[in-house]
């Protein structure tokens, strides 16, 4: 085999991965517009205090606030200034990526998703929601300016099968404009330091995010008992456990000190995090999202 040449055994196992992301992807887009749709129905739109011209709210003037916006009809009627909020109108752009690396393909029972699936979904159902409200939307990694409606949906299908082959488990930085936002979708088995560095690329540009961890049911909970042999996805070696009822709690506490560590992270940089199990319904993960996302938005 010639130095640098990818074994026939991983080009294999990645075409294979790309055939099945090519037949979920269909299932995936309408299970995704129908959790899409759910959650649409108790979203009341993304206000937010802006340049617009439609009126949204009088609120009480604040020291600080432009005396321009004083609406003075308003205030005259009590003995109060108030100042008139308008809607905001101009469309953000959202770069979205989820986890494809090969740990996402674990699941721990044949009735729930894979993690990597789950992911795609809230991803494609928040990409949904997003184009609904008249945001613009891209994969990040791809380059690709963000658009918005039915084309940026198809846009954004076209690119998650093109890109369908096991990918690195950190997100891929890219030159993005300041203020973008950025949604990132996976387990973050990733060792706190690397992710820490991968994320201050993109605060570095001005970049808000939210960081949404994905996990299998049996991954909190660990629910083996007795001997069990544990092997790695991603190149991690074998652990052979003689009795994992007695490994169990320290485990969970290494687990809860690491998501405590991810929220942590998140906060420092002015992101926000969220946990999803795959066992639970996808919607109030996505509406989580949605709400993060409205609440960031206010500036």
């Amino acid at each position: 085999m010639a130095a640098g040449a990818m074994p026939t055994t991983s080009l294999n196992a990645q075409r294979q991965q790309a055939e099945q992301l090519a037949d979920r992807l269909p299932p995936l887009l309408v299970a995704a517009e129908r959790v899409a749709a759910t959650v649409a129905q108790g979203v009341h739109g993304r206000r937010r205090v802006g340049i617009g011209e439609t009126f949204w709210q009088f609120r009480p003037y604040q020291p600080g606030d432009s005396t321009s916006r004083i609406d003075w009809r308003q205030s005259a009627r009590t003995a109060q200034l108030f100042l008139r909020d308008q809607e905001w109108e101009a469309a953000e752009s959202v770069w979205l990526w989820a986890d494809r690396s090969a740990s996402m393909a674990y699941r721990s029972a044949a009735t729930w998703s894979t993690k990597g699936e789950r992911a795609l979904l809230l991803l494609l159902a928040l990409a949904s929601l997003l184009t609904r409200a008249g945001e613009r939307i891209a994969l990040l990694g791809e380059r690709r300016r963000p658009t918005g409606g039915r084309v940026g949906m198809a846009t954004l299908c076209e690119d998650l099968l093109a890109r369908a082959s096991a990918e690195p488990s950190l997100a891929p930085v890219q030159p993005l404009p300041r203020y973008a936002r950025m949604v990132l979708i996976s387990d973050f088995f990733t060792p706190l330091d690397e992710l820490r560095a991968r994320l201050r690329n993109f605060i570095a540009m001005g970049v808000r995010g939210h960081l949404l961890q994905v996990l299998d049911p049996a991954e909190p909970d660990l629910p083996f008992a007795g001997r069990v042999r544990f092997e790695g996805l991603e190149h991690d070696g074998i652990a052979l456990i003689g009795n994992v009822d007695g490994v169990r709690r320290r485990y969970q506490l290494r687990l809860e000190t690491h998501r405590a560590g991810l929220r942590d992270l998140a906060r420092s940089l002015g992101w926000t995090f969220g946990y999803h199990v795959c066992d639970q319904p996808p919607e109030p993960a996505l509406l989580a999202l949605y709400a993060a996302l409205s609440t960031k938005g206010q500036d």
